[in-house]
Formats: structure tokens, C-alpha cells, sequence
């Protein structure tokens, strides 16, 4: 029977690029597994098809002599179609399906990245608050750490001390099972050692096996100035230790920046509410304004202000992390309307608004005027 066209079995396009090849081979190749469809003898033809296709359109010289002279020009050459897979095929490969099915060595070949490294320790991530002048200035803070930490009796391995591990009966010291399915030789991790190859029979007394104990630890950390909420820092190698002494994990600290009692901040900005008089907002005023650090600045409020206006102060607001510059501060002005007035004030705002032509019992005739344009 006439053999399939490769370009259609992996169903990629003449002119595909390698990594598409690639890409769709890797699609087939785990939907096909015999492992997913166990007994399926379709399943296994279609999976042995696959790797047939990807062997020479994953190879540029034999996918340049299928694509000039078809099936016939690879023969030509040698090449006499499926014949047991060629490990080279599958160096990058393997790692995916061997994590896919939790499968060692998949193809009975022995990957160039497929060592045993002791496993790199756990990150740790915490929260902490700051206020916003410290958010804003930055600060040197203290942490408190339950982590944790290589056991001070066996020093991390685990066995009591004159003792030893012994090689485990199971795999024989070897960290895997191999065994023969349909074409293929699969090796499966050890279940009993866990692919470490060992087991220990006398575990620590003070760990009780475990190589670690948890310890308190406090730690300084540096806040950087323009930190806000949701941004985090690391601290590297301040998470908890790894197996076999090796590297440790990392420290993430989620920063949380408290509310203000006066400023609220938007980015780089800072923004506040300030309450003037009728006088100050009708007449004008110079108000010193209270700033994040500390310090006050001199604010000109220019006579016949509204309550609502924002004024604006440049360069008071909050230093950007990355690029240090400052953003601005946002003041909100709210007239404060006069309470308990005396006869004498009361009789002043009425010569006032008889000056000023109004009408106490009328709504503003210029409000009225807008008004009547919004609703034609």
C-alpha cells in the first residue's frame, strides 16, 4: 500500500518551518502514545507514522530530498522508512513526554539532559505592610521568618549520624524500572526510592527522616523608594534550603501599602482634600500646604476659586522606582461654607448679594441659562 505524504501525516504545510514540523510532530506524538491508548494497535500504527514523517522532515537534508524527489529519492539513499526510533530524534522530545506520562528514559535512550541534580529548595513569599511615607522615602525593614532550615544533627542527609544509605532493593541503586512496552522500553521512576537510587533504613532521630527543621529567622530588608502596592521584592537564596545541600530557594516579599489619613495616591501622584473659607476663596489667599515628607509649600489660591478646583504642585508627589522622577501633587479645594452666623454677618452676606444683584429666593439665571441649552 502507497505511503501517506509526510507533510500530510503531520498536517503542517510544504513551505512549514522546522519549529512547525517540529510542533505538530510533538502534538501527534502525544496524542497517539501507546501509553494513552493502551492495546490500541491503530493508535500505535499512527504514533509509528508520526515518527516516520518527523524523521525526515525533522532532518533538513532528507526533508530537501523527499521535497525534490519524493519516497524514491530517500531509498535512493538508503533510507527504507520505519525502523525502530533514532534517539537524536527525540533529545528534545523526551523531556516533554517523560514528564507528560511521568516516564524516565521513554525511548530505552539515555537523554544528554536527563541527570539526577538535587532538587533546588522552595520559594517562600510573605506580605508586608509599610505606610505611604515610607513607601515614599523608602525605609530598612525587619522580617520574621518561620522556615525551614538543614538539620544542625545530620547536617541535612538525613540518616542518623554513623549511619549510612543503602542502595534500594527495588531498582538495585539504579532510580528507575524499565520494562518492555508494545516497540517501546520505558523506564518509570523508582516508586519505592523515588529515583534517588537509595533508601534509608535508620532515619535522623532529630529530623525524623526529613533533613530539615523549621527554625525562627529574622531578616533585614531594604524598601526602595517609590515601592507600591502589588510590587515585590526578592531576596535570593532566603527561601528554604534544597536536598543534598544544594541551592536554596528564593524570598518573595509582596509589598502593601497602607492608607494615608491625608494623602491618597494614584501612581507617581499624590492627592488631598483642603478646606478654605468663603473669604479666602472669594478674595484669594496664600495657604502653606502640608507635603508627604515632612516640609510645606506655599499654595496660591486665586480669588473667586470654586470648591471642587484642583490645583496642582509639580514635583511634590511620589519618586518613580525605575526612573527617580518625582510626579505631582493634586490640591482639591473645598469651601467650607460659614455656620452660626452672627446678625451682623447675616446682615453683611445680604448687603453683599444686593451688591452683587442677586436674588436669595432665585436660582443663578446663568445656571438657568446652561440648563436650558443641555435639554434643546
Amino acid at each position: 500500500m502507497a505511503k501517506r505524504d509526510y507533510y500530510e501525516i503531520l498536517g503542517v504545510l510544504r513551505n512549514a518551518s522546522q519549529e512547525e514540523i517540529k510542533r505538530a510532530y510533538r502534538q501527534l506524538a502525544l496524542k497517539y502514545h501507546p501509553d494513552r491508548n493502551p492495546g490500541s494497535r491503530e493508535a500505535e500504527e499512527l504514533f509509528k507514522e508520526a515518527a516516520e514523517a518527523y524523521s525526515v522532515l525533522g532532518d533538513p537534508r532528507k526533508r530537501s530530498t523527499y521535497d525534490h524527489f519524493g519516497l524514491e529519492g530517500l531509498r535512493g539513499e538508503g533510507f527504507t522508512g520505519f525502523q525502530g526510533f533514532d534517539a537524536s530524534i527525540f533529545e528534545d522530545f523526551e523531556d516533554i513526554l517523560g514528564n507528560f506520562f511521568g516516564f524516565g528514559d521513554i525511548f530505552g535512550t539515555r537523554s544528554r539532559r536527563r541527570r539526577s541534580y538535587p532538587q533546588r529548595g522552595r520559594d517562600l513569599a510573605l506580605e508586608l505592610e509599610v505606610k505611604l511615607e515610607e513607601a515614599a522615602a523608602g525605609v530598612e525593614k525587619e522580617i520574621n521568618l518561620n522556615r525551614a532550615e538543614p538539620c544542625p544533627l545530620c547536617g541535612g542527609s538525613r540518616v542518623q549520624p554513623g549511619t549510612r544509605k543503602a542502595a534500594c532493593p527495588t531498582c538495585q541503586g539504579r532510580g528507575q524500572l524499565r520494562y518492555q512496552q508494545g516497540f517501546l522500553t520505558i523506564s518509570r521512576t523508582c516508586s519505592h526510592c523515588h529515583g534517588a537510587g537509595e533508601v534509608i533504613s535508620t532515619p535522623c532521630e532529630e529530623c525524623r527522616g526529613s533533613g530539615k527543621i523549621r527554625q525562627k529567622k529574622t531578616l533585614k530588608i531594604r524598601i526602595p523608594a517609590g515601592i507600591d502596592t502589588g510590587n515585590r521584592l526578592r531576596l535570593e537564596g532566603e527561601g528554604e534550603p534544597g536536598e543534598a545541600q544544594s541551592l536554596r530557594g528564593d524570598l518573595y516579599v509582596v509589598i502593601r501599602v497602607a492608607k494615608h489619613h491625608f494623602f491618597e495616591r494614584e501612581g507617581n501622584d499624590l492627592l488631598c482634600d483642603i478646606p478654605i473659607s468663603f473669604s479666602q476663596a472669594a478674595l484669594g489667599s496664600s495657604l502653606e500646604i502640608p507635603c508627604l515628607d515632612g516640609t510645606a509649600v506655599k499654595l496660591s489660591i486665586p480669588s473667586g476659586i470654586q470648591s471642587g478646583e484642583v490645583l496642582k504642585l509639580k514635583g511634590r508627589g511620589i519618586r518613580d522606582i525605575q526612573t527617580h522622577r518625582r510626579g505631582d501633587l493634586y490640591v482639591k479645594i473645598l469651601v467650607k461654607t460659614p455656620e452660626n452666623l452672627t446678625n451682623e454677618q447675616k446682615e453683611l452676606l445680604r448687603r453683599l448679594a444686593g451688591l452683587s444683584g442677586q436674588n436669595l429666593d432665585e436660582v443663578d439665571r446663568s445656571f438657568l441659562k446652561r440648563f436650558k441649552n443641555i435639554i434643546h
